[in-house]
């Protein structure tokens, strides 16, 4: 038994050194690239967009994040994946404003909690947004609860700050991290969004429903937009909608999509003013 898990540990070793080279090279060839999924309101309008990374690997095709991620973050890789998502996001967004069709665009942009705690990390944010020439106030950027363990104030001030600069938040996977309302109503936030584990179960189990519904209650009583993720059906959309959602993204309305195909949606089926 040793000796096999001896064996198993240094394949492990092997494999992450391996994925942490390829990830090194995706970075230098620009294998990386970002999918886009909308969010809708309860008339079917766009309201904004999601970016998502993706990896075209020379062989293995498209890879989503869960596959590379965690290497990432181990290796601290996180910091400039996270940093050329933010420059990819923000030259998308510019090239979306030259356009009438998708001027008014949002983009949202997940941040990592190595990337968020970087000394330089606001710097960084505005860094990328002039060299763009993209519209701050156009760019949302998502955290998780967890990336609030820790240095909380930190953190906050770093929102503050770019809040300033016309930068939006949302609080995403909201409930299924350390909860805690006391950091809730300090942050600079404007949207929660329902994590799609909940949304997947609302219909299936008491429990789940109730926690969904008490995040819309919650967001609403905050002035906080609401936005359901992982919406695969036309029955969670109508719960979801009788329980005060104003926003949703999934399946059921788009998958995320290539810029260059959301630009022809978008010429035929106008942004929500």
């Amino acid at each position: 038994m040793r000796g096999g898990m001896r064996r198993k540990l240094r394949r492990m070793d092997w494999h992450q050194a391996l994925l942490e080279s390829e990830l090194r090279r995706a970075l230098a060839e620009r294998q990386f690239v970002l999918f886009y999924q909308p969010v809708f309101d309860h008339a079917g309008r766009i309201t904004g967009v999601e970016a998502l990374l993706r990896w075209r690997h020379p062989r293995k095709g498209l890879v989503g994040p869960a596959e590379f991620i965690a290497q990432s973050e181990q290796s601290n890789l996180i910091v400039e994946i996270g940093q050329w998502v933010l420059g990819e996001a923000c030259r998308q967004l510019a090239a979306w404003r030259r356009n009438d069709a998708t001027r008014s665009l949002t983009v949202a942009v997940n941040i990592s909690a190595r990337h968020a705690r970087e000394p330089d990390f606001v710097d960084r944010v505005v860094g990328v947004l002039k060299a763009a020439g993209a519209d701050p106030a156009l760019l949302k950027l998502e955290l998780t609860e967890s990336m609030l363990l820790g240095n909380v104030d930190d953190m906050i001030g770093k929102m503050r700050a770019l809040k300033v600069c016309g930068i939006g938040f949302a609080l995403d996977d909201f409930g299924t991290g350390y909860s805690s309302l006391s950091y809730l109503e300090r942050l600079p936030i404007t949207q929660l969004k329902v994590d799609r584990s909940f949304v997947r179960n609302m219909l299936l189990t008491p429990n789940a429903a109730t926690i969904v519904r008490a995040v819309i209650a919650l967001g609403r009583e905050l002035g906080l937009e609401v936005i359901a993720e992982g919406v695969e059906n036309e029955d969670q959309q109508r719960a979801l909608s009788a329980w005060g959602c104003q926003r949703f993204q999934g399946f059921l309305y788009s998958p995320p999509v290539a810029a260059s195909e959301l630009d022809r949606w978008l010429a035929s089926a106008p942004l929500n003013p």
